[in-house]
């Protein structure tokens, strides 16, 4: 897919997944001052990153050679790889949705996704996640998440493409989580 200026795409090369770290990291938790612009909670590794999209791709907004946004994508077999999501596909396991387990499902865990500060406003987001539909829906029967309450940026985008929540859980930090849903066969 392509908007004029941007090319959507599945990450295929490790100069995408440097990019997908160095947007990351910008927009970390850590390293911003306005939470209210929304912001990413967990950090990956090179090569977890490259596990995860090796088992179904991660898809990103390019600009020349720089990643201006993108969303990563986790299966159930990455759930180890990611120590601080273990919880999190932990609770996927206990939650129904259309009266069955999660577990019972076929699906993918969006692990993360974020558009770059100058490109924010623009339907990146929208986009994104469309070609992330593309991509995925013809394997997996929808795509979860959970969200930081307190990031309403995020929690708001992610509802105006079709998520719904279906848990909400606060942790021990504490920070209260929803987890959404994005049902790509209804």
């Amino acid at each position: 897919m392509d908007n004029g200026f941007l090319k959507f795409k599945t990450a295929t090369s490790e100069t995408d997944l440097q990019g997908i770290l160095l947007l990351q990291s910008e927009n970390h938790l850590n390293n911003i001052k306005d939470y209210k612009e929304g912001f990413v909670t967990v950090k990956h590794d090179f090569n977890v990153l490259k596990k995860m999209n090796d088992l179904s791709p991660h898809v990103i907004a390019l600009e020349n050679k720089t990643i201006a946004g993108y969303v990563l994508a986790m299966t159930k077999d990455s759930k180890e790889d990611v120590p601080i999501l273990v919880p999190m596909f932990e609770l996927f396991d206990q939650l129904k949705f259309k009266g069955k387990k999660i577990s019972t499902y076929n699906y993918l865990v969006v692990g993360q996704v974020c558009v770059g500060k100058d490109f924010r406003g623009k339907g990146i987001f929208d986009q994104l996640y469309e070609t992330y539909k593309t991509v995925h829906s013809n394997k997996f029967e929808f795509a979860v998440t959970e969200i930081a309450t307190n990031n309403l940026r995020s929690l708001n985008a992610h509802k105006r493409i079709g998520f719904r929540e279906i848990h909400r859980y606060s942790d021990s930090i504490p920070m209260e989580w929803s987890i959404v849903l994005w049902d790509w066969k209804s």
